[in-house]
């Protein structure tokens, strides 16, 4: 306690409607659990260390301050360096929608993107429409401009437009992850895609389309960006922090200019610009060829990594016709499905407890209500491979003590 609040009640402030503290969560002190060094943990969404192009990252900063250091170390415009944009746009044209460099914003990592949607498109009380499960820190950044969440239907296929009708009349959006979804790790087939693109098109609703893990596939290229099905009311977001470095905090949004104006008016009340020195640096990195020469090793990490939890997945866990896990082909994530009525942080509880200990992200974290409790998000990118086995190992026997 500082010594101001020892020496008199120290006043509360009057919170804000979107800053008032809520208070610690259950999930929040399983996780803090999960983050002791003797823990196994398979709840991060961190990439690996060893997917770090650290010589290209080491080069690239060498020439930007040999060659540009003055522009590097400067303030600059707000939509991002055009040296940046100018190769994010030829990224998404190869992806399969013509982008021109006035048509992509830089920000500071995709979750500012996220928080600048929810401002740009949201009042209290506005519909939007999240896929079932979906990515938690998307929920947490359109919370705070109070919308109403409708879910949208999914299954083992991912996100399913069929099933779409008159509950989605009047959204402002629909947030979508259709390539290696976090947290299932799911991918949105191109039939599928193309039917969400013409249910926009019927509701009038907006597509967020996120694509962190895009680049990260295992053997196959994923399907058609979303975008190119409805390039005039879908905004694609992207991100440097699983293909380059996180801690850059790099990110961009893709998008008709005109609502990437309106985007440039809010960030320059956030931030001005993002950070002119990284944006530089990505830019040699992307112009001197990350994704043909460094992509691929990752892409391999990945895979044997992934191999390594779905065998031990098969191995360990115990026979039972409500058990299942997807098998991605590409991300960071296996949905690990439980038996209705168990509660999978009963079961983190119970393999923390363990002599192996094991931690997880639980199910409920990822819906925005109703939660579906019977499941657990497993990350498996920073974790040696032995581990991965011991950690499933342990995993499955605190399960069967359940069942």
């Amino acid at each position: 306690m500082s010594e101001c609040c020892e020496s008199k009640k120290c006043p509360t402030p009057t919170w804000s409607r979107i800053g008032k503290p809520k208070g610690s969560s259950v999930i929040g002190e399983i996780l803090a659990l999960a983050n002791r060094p003797e823990v196994i943990s398979f709840a991060g969404g961190l990439p690996s260390p060893e997917g770090f192009p650290v010589k290209a990252i080491e080069d690239a900063s060498d020439w930007v301050m040999e060659n540009k250091a003055r522009v590097a170390l400067q303030y600059s415009g707000v939509d991002g360096m055009l040296e940046l944009r100018q190769a994010i746009a030829e990224i998404e044209t190869k992806g399969g929608v013509p982008t021109m460099p006035d048509e992509v914003l830089i920000v500071s990592g995709s979750q500012q993107a996220l928080d600048m949607i929810a401002r740009v498109f949201t009042d209290p009380g506005s519909k939007v429409l999240v896929e079932t499960p979906t990515y938690m820190g998307a929920l947490y950044a359109f919370e705070l401009c109070q919308p109403e969440f409708v879910s949208l239907p999914t299954d083992d296929e991912g996100l399913n437009p069929d099933l779409i009708d008159d509950r989605v009349k009047g959204a402002r959006f629909a947030y979508v992850m259709p390539t290696f979804q976090n947290p299932t790790g799911r991918t949105i087939g191109e039939e599928r895609r193309r039917k969400l693109a013409e249910k926009a098109r019927e509701y009038d609703f907006w597509l967020i389309e996120d694509n962190p893990y895009g680049e990260l596939y295992y053997a196959e290229k994923p399907p058609v960006s979303l975008r190119a099905f409805a390039p005039e009311r879908t905004l694609r977001l992207g991100t440097m922090s699983k293909v380059l470095a996180p801690g850059f905090r790099l990110g961009y949004i893709a998008g008709p200019k005109h609502v990437i104006d309106a985007f440039k008016q809010i960030k320059t009340s956030m931030d001005l610009h993002t950070s002119t020195f990284t944006q530089l640096i990505t830019a040699r990195v992307l112009n001197e060829g990350l994704f043909k020469e460094h992509l691929p090793a990752v892409r391999k990490l990945y895979a044997e990594k992934a191999q390594v939890m779905l065998d031990s997945l098969e191995l360990y866990m115990p026979k039972h016709p409500e058990i299942s896990w997807t098998k991605p082909t590409g991300g960071m994530f296996i949905w690990l499905n439980l038996p209705k009525g168990l509660d999978s942080a009963d079961l983190m509880k119970k393999v923390l407890a363990s002599d192996v200990p094991v931690g997880f992200v639980p199910g409920s974290a990822f819906y925005t209500s109703d939660p579906e409790v019977n499941h657990c998000r497993l990350s498996f990118v920073t974790v040696p491979s032995e581990k991965i086995r011991a950690g499933i190992k342990s995993l499955a026997e605190a399960l069967k003590t359940f069942i």
